[in-house]
């Protein structure tokens, strides 16, 4: 297995590119089963995640094409199977977002339960209970491991929704099942982050009529079928705010390229809040974290617009060395301080009860062996790593190879040193 050597460095200095966002690619490429007409993506990363989805893709019958290093292109002429494998599937949990377009196109779906990073329960009832809203029928067999999703005869049928809570997963996947629905469906206490957005923008170039993405009631009015479109995938504001955090870990100057501040804005204020100097324009931000002490603040992760779950864990990794004590409250995943133990072992003073830990700054971390328990986890190692006493051995990377895109060459350009070793 693959390990990555992170050693101390000094001060990040330079600039980044932040690649498209792998929580919106993903999706974007599930839509382009809803049509039989060729789809072009830009800005895909190279990510193991990636790699999963075309063949995802392929098995259902997608021609994938990669056009130049971050374009593809799909074209399903026809889909040959509504049964997703299990062998692919279970790598992924995105997976099941191929559920929607199948049940939209075909009128049947059916997935193996997915896999993906172990950061606590994140059940599909929501998705099932859109699906049985626009009138399919559902198969759960737990024993064999698999869900089943079929149209009635008279296909899918528009009608209100109200998600529980505001899944981003459940969102998409009722989203893209209803743009072929007969009549209007209205998704109501709906996600609003950015991803939605961007596959909501995708589906309307494809000629879907979608309103209101990005608020908490989307309108969706069911058309005859979908042609081909051209998009540009977002950039990603959780690799945007990884290397915000390493540039005020480090005590760096670091500028960030290809990002929407707007998407930032609970990273952004946290950061000002420790002490961090952060100065956005229209597609940059620049973190000084040179500037002066560092200092504690306490968050709580929420659904978009608030602080994004998926930067829990970096912010950890610095608050464990600024002054004062911190608390972070995690509200959407139960189980997402497994890095906690890890962070521990390079001398970090974090006690956690429940869903809350308390963080003691502390002067210095030091570089020991550690395990990279899931994708956001591994990127709050590498932090730590980064300036930690001595070296810092992480294992398990292939989490973090899931979401980062030329991980070990963008950390070089900004001065740090990090190797990757095949153990």
């Amino acid at each position: 297995m693959a390990k990555y050597i992170v050693h101390q460095s000094g001060p990040l200095k330079g600039e980044v590119v932040v690649s498209g966002a792998k929580n919106a690619v993903l999706p974007l490429m599930a839509a382009t089963l809803l049509t039989e007409e060729d789809c072009i993506i830009r800005d895909v990363p190279q990510l193991r995640d990636v790699v999963f989805m075309k063949e995802i893709l392929a098995s259902m019958g997608s021609a994938v094409k990669e056009l130049d290093e971050n374009t593809i292109s799909v074209e399903t002429k026809d889909i040959i199977t509504t049964e997703a494998r299990y062998d692919l599937v279970n790598k992924m949990r995105a997976s099941i977002l191929i559920m929607g377009p199948l049940l939209a196109r075909k009128g049947r779906a059916r997935i193996p339960l997915p896999g993906g990073c172990a950061i606590g329960a994140r059940p599909i009832d929501l998705h099932l209970k859109g699906f049985e809203a626009l009138g399919a029928d559902i198969i759960f067999n737990e024993a064999e491991s698999y869900v089943e999703a079929r149209a009635g005869g008279q296909g899918l049928i528009g009608d209100s929704i109200y998600l529980d809570m505001p899944s981003v997963g459940a969102t998409e996947n009722i989203m893209m099942a209803a743009v072929l629905a007969e009549g209007t469906t209205y998704i109501e206490n709906a996600a609003k982050e950015p991803e939605i957005i961007d596959l909501a923008n995708l589906l309307n170039k494809m000629g879907a009529k979608i309103k209101g993405a990005g608020t908490d009631t989307i309108k969706i009015e069911g058309v005859q079928r979908l042609g081909g479109a051209k998009h540009t995938v977002i950039p990603d504001r959780i690799e945007a705010g990884t290397f915000m955090l390493a540039a005020a870990i480090t005590k760096g100057n670091v500028t960030i390229n290809n990002v929407v501040p707007e998407h930032l804005k609970p990273i952004i204020a946290k950061l000002r809040e420790c002490g961090v100097r952060v100065a956005a324009t229209d597609d940059t931000v620049t973190v000084r974290g040179d500037l002066g002490p560092q200092n504690s603040t306490d968050l709580m992760t929420l659904p978009h617009p608030g602080f994004p779950t998926d930067i829990q864990s970096p912010f950890m990794a610095f608050l464990s060395l600024v002054n004062g004590t911190s608390t972070v409250k995690e509200t959407v995943f139960e189980n997402r301080f497994m890095h906690v133990s890890q962070l521990r072992k390079m001398g970090a003073n974090i006690e956690t009860a429940g869903n809350k830990a308390v963080i003691k700054g502390v002067a210095n971390l030091r570089g020991t062996q550690v395990m990279a328990t899931d994708l956001r986890a591994g990127a709050a190692l590498v932090l730590a790593g980064l300036v930690a006493e001595g070296t810092t051995e992480i294992s398990e990377i292939y989490h973090i190879e899931r979401g980062y895109e030329k991980f070990i060459e963008k950390f070089a350009g900004l001065g740090a040193t990090i190797e990757k070793i095949e153990d």
